[in-house]
């Protein structure tokens, strides 16, 4: 393979932001590219090939060659030498062979190393990286403008703060999938996200700029947060009362990421064995925040009971009206709307008047004068996840 003459391709004059996945797999590249593309833009190289003409954010690297024995190849060493002089984010899909793997790793100088099979997923920790690194060179380029103390995003638009939220999302869900408790430190700032991107663009367009995403478990989350942001102003919560509340919120299926992928993903009925592995996820999240200690009790309740029903209809206990407390009964309402109208693998979403009406069926299971108070949000909100958007 010859060294290509030139760094970028010319294609034209205008450049956009892409991730460039660097593929000698065809059929494989093309479907990673689609799903990249769903959140970012992408290009797809193959071995020989200059860099696109467009900027690249990050590289993901798929190569069948063997990299240990092909590293005295021209175009393999320049690539890793593009790589290395970016500092851009790059992850390489492990192949399975501990040599080849290492030789990529020592070719690729810290690549983020990901077995496509994980749960995890490639497409998430994609978006994590590139939302850190973004975050790290606006640290850096700005002493203020809305970036924390920790060098995190917590202003800019809309779409980059929805963003860097999934990606706060991603990571809390990763750190459960491994046996630990999330940061309750990116819990609160995915929570304060919520909390102002909520006021300020409304609630049906932050369900649009969450469902931009196909990533279903974190949008789920995301969600049900902005709708109890949402919720909590329509209450004339207090700041700090809105912030346990949508922090509950997006935390309240953490639990999630100990269920297996067969079970969360599976595209009809789940059976009876299934169904009884998936509803330990509430007090698997539960268990897990405990270990922390920096989670307040409320909020270890709402992951635990945010399945139970005033009528002892629910799981895992079967708690009646008192003994299930206020901001459960309140997230109940947000999971169960987002629940409904939502994308799933086995149904399309419902529209708002048809959430309404099985909503308004399950007063008495569900709180029914907060229901009431919650109906304006769902006329707000709409059919977000399957109508038009108002972004579009």
């Amino acid at each position: 393979m010859q060294e290509p003459r030139d760094r970028y391709e010319r294609q034209g004059t205008h450049r956009e932001d892409v991730v460039v996945l660097v593929s000698d797999r065809r059929e494989r590249a093309e479907r990673l590219a689609r799903g990249i593309a769903l959140v970012l833009p992408c290009r797809v190289i193959e071995p020989g090939a200059a860099l696109p003409s467009d900027r690249p954010i990050a590289f993901v690297v798929d190569l069948a060659t063997d990299l240990a024995a092909e590293r005295g190849s021209a175009w393999i060493v320049w690539l890793a030498e593009r790589v290395r002089e970016s500092g851009l984010p790059c992850l390489y899909l492990a192949r399975g062979n501990a040599a080849q793997d290492m030789a990529a790793v020592r070719l690729l100088g810290t690549p983020t190393v990901i077995d496509p099979r994980q749960s995890a997923g490639i497409v998430p920790t994609l978006m994590r990286l590139v939302a850190e690194s973004q975050a790290r060179g606006q640290a850096r380029g700005q002493a203020g403008g809305g970036v924390s103390g920790r060098g995190r995003r917590t202003g800019g638009p809309p779409e980059a703060r929805v963003e860097w939220a999934t990606a706060l999302v991603t990571r809390l869900f990763e750190e459960a999938a491994a046996g630990r408790p999330p940061s309750p430190e990116e819990a609160e700032e995915g929570t304060r996200i919520v909390l102002d991107t909520v006021s300020e663009v409304g609630i049906r367009a932050w369900l649009d700029l969450v469902w931009r995403h196909d990533l279903q478990v974190y949008q789920h989350s995301l969600s049900v947060a902005g709708f109890a942001a949402a919720f909590a102003a329509e209450l004339g919560f207090s700041r700090s009362d809105r912030q346990r509340l949508a922090k509950a919120a997006l935390l309240h299926d953490v639990g999630k990421a100990l269920i297996p992928q067969t079970i969360l993903n599976k595209p009809g009925p789940l059976t009876p064995d299934e169904m009884a592995v998936m509803r330990r996820h509430a007090a698997l999240g539960a268990d897990l925040l405990a270990k922390e200690g920096a989670f307040e009790p409320e909020i270890l309740d709402v992951v635990r009971y945010h399945h139970e029903r005033l009528d002892g209809s629910g799981y895992p206990e079967g708690l009646k009206e008192a003994r299930i407390g206020d901001l459960v009964r309140l997230v109940a309402i947000c999971d169960v709307h987002s629940a409904l109208t939502e994308r799933r693998v086995y149904r399309a979403p419902l529209s708002a008047a048809e959430a309404a009406a099985i909503m308004q069926a399950q007063a008495g299971p569900l709180d029914p004068d907060l229901l009431r108070v919650y109906r304006p949000i769902i006329a707000r909100a709409g059919a977000a996840a399957g109508g038009p958007s108002v972004l579009d």
